[in-house]
């Protein structure tokens, strides 16, 4: 693919990447494997013209004898697991529905057999060690501790799922990994409509092994550069969520002279960044998006003074909750100590995602507004009236939105954290919140989330460690702005 084809690529995508919900999404921008059969919106399984089309009988079948061929079996378990991926692609979102509550509910922990291996292991009884000869004590000891041992780690296996071997099967084959992350993400998209212990059970188990095989060890730190492949840089522009990339041109500026960009990456997924950073190199902290995406030139990096990350996307909805960016931040941090000793600051420029919705309902609740002005308030917002919310709400009162805005980032928290989940993330990994900026992001997605309003959260890098640890262990947020009075 040449820059000229990502450049059509991009106009084509662009618009229609936002608002697509999480399993549609994935089929947009995911490679299709190239013997899968072709995807269609409305598949019907018993159209007869298709007598190769797989159904989720045939799937779950797949799945079954990947899960119940012994480990020994190595042909037939890696067929299975073969048919099972391409098979689980070509299924509509009921059809996947349907597996992973099948595959929650049915191979789940055979409770059973845990109830027996715990009998066996209450019978068990210490040795007393009291009276007779000391050898055979000794070796009665012995042998006691050996049933313990066993009879411990047959509960331990008994304690795992049966589902656990079909997701270390999957893992250890090419593209497993990246078919795992699909999966979780259409789990979590059920999960929204069918919050049920089974399934949170199987989310619980797939997130922590997907943690384990995504440790920091196990990701390399790459910088993206316009030299790089253009199905990579297609992926950026598709990915990209904080601030949308407008064209090619503006790709392009993003990984020039005075920009950075870097993505962890995994050679399980090769040419996908799991998650990307976007960075400018600046005099000082920028107070708004418009100079950092507008500044034409840039200047002189040797003059740069500040890194400011402005954009940091997740490019796999399956990886949620589990935080990549927090290592990535520092990695980018200890790479720009090592290569431009000059930076003195890092710093980020971050929207505020939840406030406008906060806020909102805040002014329906406590100012007691009439049900007309409410609704033409949430009109505005949420048609994009821009202009007209500008200059009949925003500019009128900007020293109560920014007073608002710092009641919602201080002391709005849910279970003890902050509420807003940008300001949860950059605080538990150790930042401070600096500074809250009026208008510094003027563009439709801007006002509707945030009002306009960007926060500079700085990491102090002899501080990081103590404020992680201050705000996990107490929910303390560290912060230079004055304390508002909610």
């Amino acid at each position: 693919m040449n820059k000229k084809n990502l450049a059509i690529l991009m106009r084509a995508r662009m618009r229609a990447a936002a608002n697509q919900e999480p399993l549609r999404q994935q089929q947009l921008f995911q490679p299709a494997h190239p013997n899968s059969p072709p995807q269609q919106d409305n598949v019907d399984e018993n159209n007869s013209t298709t007598p190769e089309r797989v159904t989720l009988k045939d799937v779950k079948e797949w799945m079954q004898a990947s899960i119940s061929i012994p480990t020994g079996k190595l042909e037939p378990v890696d067929a299975n697991l073969e048919e099972f991926s391409q098979g689980y692609l070509t299924l509509d979102q009921e059809g996947r529905r349907e597996l992973l509550l099948a595959l929650a509910r049915d191979y789940d922990v055979n409770r059973a057999r845990v109830r027996d291996f715990m009998r066996q292991y209450l019978s068990l009884e210490p040795h007393g060690g009291a009276t007779g000869d000391q050898e055979s004590a000794e070796l009665e000891d012995e042998s006691v501790l050996a049933a313990f041992h066993r009879t411990e780690r047959n509960l331990r296996n008994a304690l795992k799922p049966m589902y656990a071997v079909f997701f270390e099967r999957l893992n250890e084959r090419p593209g497993g990994l990246k078919l795992l992350a699909i999966l979780r993400a259409d789990l979590l998209s059920v999960l929204v409509k069918e919050n049920i212990p089974s399934l949170r059970a199987l989310d619980s188990y797939l997130k922590e092994k997907l943690i384990t095989w995504l440790s920091p060890a196990a990701l390399e730190l790459h910088q993206i550069t316009w030299d790089d492949s253009a199905s990579l840089l297609e992926k950026i522009v598709a990915y990209e969520a904080v601030h949308p990339i407008r064209n090619l041109l503006d790709l392009k500026r993003r990984l020039s002279v005075g920009r950075r960009c870097f993505g962890y990456l995994h050679p399980a997924i090769p040419g996908e960044p799991l998650i990307f950073i976007e960075v400018a190199l600046l005099k000082d902290v920028a107070k708004s998006i418009q100079e950092v995406l507008w500044d034409d030139p840039p200047i002189p990096e040797c003059e740069a003074t500040c890194a400011l990350f402005y954009s940091i996307s997740s490019t796999q909805p399956g990886l949620s909750g589990i935080n990549l960016g927090k290592f990535l931040i520092k990695r980018v941090i200890d790479l720009l100590r090592r290569d431009m000793p000059h930076i003195t600051t890092y710093a980020t420029l971050s929207p505020i995602p939840g406030y406008m919705q906060w806020l909102l309902s805040k002014l329906a609740s406590q100012i007691k507004l009439s049900k007309s002005e409410t609704e033409n308030m949430n009109d505005v917002s949420e048609k994009g009236s821009i202009s007209a919310f500008r200059e009949n709400i925003l500019l009128p009162e900007e020293e109560r939105m920014i007073l608002n805005s710092a009641v919602y980032l201080l002391k709005e928290k849910k279970r003890g954290k902050a509420l807003d989940p940008v300001a949860n993330f950059h605080l538990q990994n150790g930042a401070v919140i600096e500074r809250i900026n009026w208008l510094a992001d003027q563009s439709e997605k801007g006002i509707n989330q945030s009002g306009g309003i960007m926060v500079n959260y700085v990491y102090r890098l002899d501080k990081i460690d103590e404020n992680a640890q201050s705000y996990f262990s107490t929910g303390d947020i560290h912060s230079l702005l004055p304390s508002p009075v909610s």
